[in-house]
């Protein structure tokens, strides 16, 4: 398997010492060739100072003026390398310095002088930890050799990508792509005086124009178009059946009315939608069938992750079930799927077109289908008629899906009639629909008065039924709005069960809005008859923003407004350590895990839990007779021992 140095490097941590086999395990390195160039890139770390060894095991050195960043290049040649770490300097890097690295590299850099107040430090490349360019879309020209041969070069579009590739016959005819728009495959990178080399994996077009946009896109930001065979081979064995043995185990759900939601009307598919994919190029350049879309590799629909159930209770207020596609029982950890899932992270919404993390196979196994039995986590949620979270309880689940429902759909039989017989599809799930628009509408008012904010962006709404890419909630129809809201509040429930278990966890965090940024913004508010104000000058809270939208509700200007606070707030990112969440006005944490067949960090969450219910210890010891609920928010707060087996906790920490 091919790895990075950066991968490599992850797995040593807290200067232990780490065996060479450990690293192939870990790396998937399983013949004889990537255990060679395993053990080349060891023997080149220690002979540089990064590694160390001791007794035939690897430990990492750590150094003081060396820092790990990521490159961000000028068109000119110069380069500043930015660190992770909130606050930290930019490191200057000379040309002269690079040491071969591109434009989007991550690497370590050695600081070879110190900043000053009006200079940053300077340093140079040390190592090249990942590149962040296998391929480049390009240009081709030809050139000449000194003996008189003629050969081709492939010239990068990105004018901070300051090299040329000599590129390999390959099957293509080169000298008919010649000033035509190629997308390149890196094959080698610079070595020493050597241009990198590479070879043409496809002709777009004579120029942007004539190219297509799926293509130009997928080619950018290399956006697989296809799953590798053993990925397939692999999806292709997944049980295509429930056993009994595996509804055993698990919380029996299939008599209680279960309903998903998506965009799209029953029966309609993207690919309904007069969505014409155009021809990409003339006969002669066709691409190869490796870069053709694989029709395993995109789906025209999202998938079916989440179903909602809602029960309301005796003493006032609803127990609401969110019902989440156990895909962590299906794609089990470094399989060839999950290493695939790992690698492409989050599915690309491409127009009507999406770059599915996983095969459409799994997606076929897992979706929640109506009239299908399916495997499930559900996150079953107790609220008051407050909207206030009174307990919770997650547990492994069997469902049976009744209907499903698109948003519109919902918002009519809402707004039928109760007395409406011609309509059985009204008659049997108003009642449901309004049970889940009461219990909503309590958790947003909650929401709400922690603070949380609004941003009314109609042209915001997400590819998940969450808060979405923007960390905060947008104006959206009523029903997608209030099926956001529960499962926001699931999310919610399972990153505070997450940090009571003590377990390793993946939150989504949002830092607060610049203090400077919301000067200014205040500033234009004020010019274009706003008349805003911080209620505490020395920090930004959520509720500033819930009180700005207010006051600039209705103004002409509400549009630019929004937008321009909009663009104040940070975007909000992964962290493995729960930290406030700005735009939800949460102060302890936040996670994801709602729609596992898309984002590979939600299947790690539900990955977590699973381990926890099936390896996690109850008890102190064996022997103690009250035992804990580590299915139930009851046993927070009474944890004092590690739940997770010691070995177990630690893999899940990397």
């Amino acid at each position: 398997m091919e790895f990075s140095i950066a991968a490599l490097l992850a797995n040593f941590t807290e200067d232990k010492l780490v065996a060479p086999k450990a690293l192939e395990k870990k790396l998937d390195c399983n013949d004889v060739t990537s255990q060679l160039k395993l053990q080349i890139a060891l023997e080149a770390l220690e002979k540089i100072g990064i590694l160390v060894k001791d007794k035939g095991r690897y430990r990492r050195v750590t150094e003081d003026d060396v820092v790990e960043a990521k490159l961000r290049c000028s068109s000119k040649g110069f380069c500043f390398a930015i660190q992770d770490a909130e606050g930290s300097e930019d490191v200057y890097v000379r040309e002269s310095h690079l040491s071969t690295a591109w434009n989007g590299d991550r690497v370590l850099v050695k600081i070879i002088k110190e900043g000053s107040r009006r200079r940053s430090p300077e340093g140079e490349v040390m190592l090249i930890l990942e590149r962040a360019n296998p391929s480049v879309l390009a240009r081709v020209k030809q050139t000449a050799t000194p003996t008189g041969r003629l050969s081709y070069r492939a010239i990068p579009l990105d004018d901070r990508l300051l090299f040329e590739l000599d590129l390999l016959a390959n099957g293509t005819n080169l000298q008919e792509a010649i000033d035509h728009l190629v997308h390149v495959e890196v094959k080698r990178y610079p070595l020493g005086t050597h241009r990198p080399v590479g070879k043409v994996v496809q002709v777009l077009g004579s120029d942007a124009e004539a190219a297509d946009d799926l293509d130009i896109v997928c080619c950018k930001h290399d956006l697989p178009r296809s799953f590798p065979p053993a990925v397939i081979k692999a999806a292709e064995n997944l049980p295509s059946k429930l056993k009994k043995t595996d509804i055993k185990k698990r919380l029996d759900l299939r008599n209680i009315l279960t309903v998903t939601f998506s965009n799209n009307e029953p029966g309609e598919t993207n690919s309904d939608k007069n969505y014409d994919v155009p021809e990409t190029e003339p006969e002669s350049f066709s691409p190869t069938a490796e870069n053709e879309f694989d029709p395993a590799s995109f789906l025209w629909d999202p998938p079916v992750e989440r179903a909602l159930s809602i029960e309301t209770l005796k003493s006032g207020g609803w127990q609401v079930g969110i019902h989440i596609a156990d895909v962590a029982e299906y794609v089990q950890p470094e399989t060839p799927i999950d290493r695939e899932a790992r690698k492409r992270g989050t599915a690309a919404h491409l127009g009507d077109k999406i770059i599915a993390v996983l095969p459409s196979i799994v997606h076929e196994r897992c979706s929640l289908l109506p009239d299908t039995e399916r495997l499930a986590f559900s996150v079953l949620l107790t609220l008051d008629e407050s909207g206030e979270l009174v307990e919770y309880s997650i547990q492994t689940s069997v469902i049976q899906i009744d209907y499903q429902l698109s948003y519109h759909q919902a918002e009519a039989i809402l707004a039928s009639t109760s007395d409406d017989e011609t309509q059985p599809l009204s008659t049997a799930l108003r009642p449901f629909l309004e049970q889940i628009s009461a219990a909503s509408q309590a958790a947003r008012k909650a929401r709400l008065q922690r603070g949380a904010f609004e941003l009314n962006l109609p042209d915001a709404n997400s590819h998940f039924d969450d808060e979405g890419e923007l960390g905060a909630f947008a104006i959206a129809p009523p029903a997608q709005s209030a099926v956001s809201e529960l499962v926001v509040l699931a999310n919610q429930a399972v990153a505070t069960h997450l940090q009571a278990l003590g377990v390793p966890g993946i939150y989504r965090v949002q830092p607060m809005p610049d203090h400077a940024d919301i000067q200014e913004f205040i500033k234009l508010s004020n010019n274009l008859g706003g008349e805003l104000y911080l209620e505490n000058e020395e920090e930004v809270l959520p509720l500033d923003f819930q009180r700005f939208t207010q006051q600039f509700a209705g103004l002409k200007s509400e549009r630019v407004l929004t937008y321009l606070l909009e663009d104040t707030m940070k975007p909000a990112v992964y962290s493995t350590t729960p930290k406030p969440h700005f735009g939800l006005a949460l102060a302890e944490g936040y996670t994801r895990c709602t729609s596992p067949l898309s984002r590979y960090a939600d299947l790690l969450v539900l990955r977590l839990l699973q381990a926890v219910f099936e390896q996690g210890r109850s008890s102190r010891t064996t022997r103690a007779k009250e035992k804990v609920d580590l299915h139930h928010s009851s046993c927070h707060g009474q944890i004092t021992w590690n739940v997770l087996p010691p070995d177990l906790h630690h893999e899940f920490e990397t």
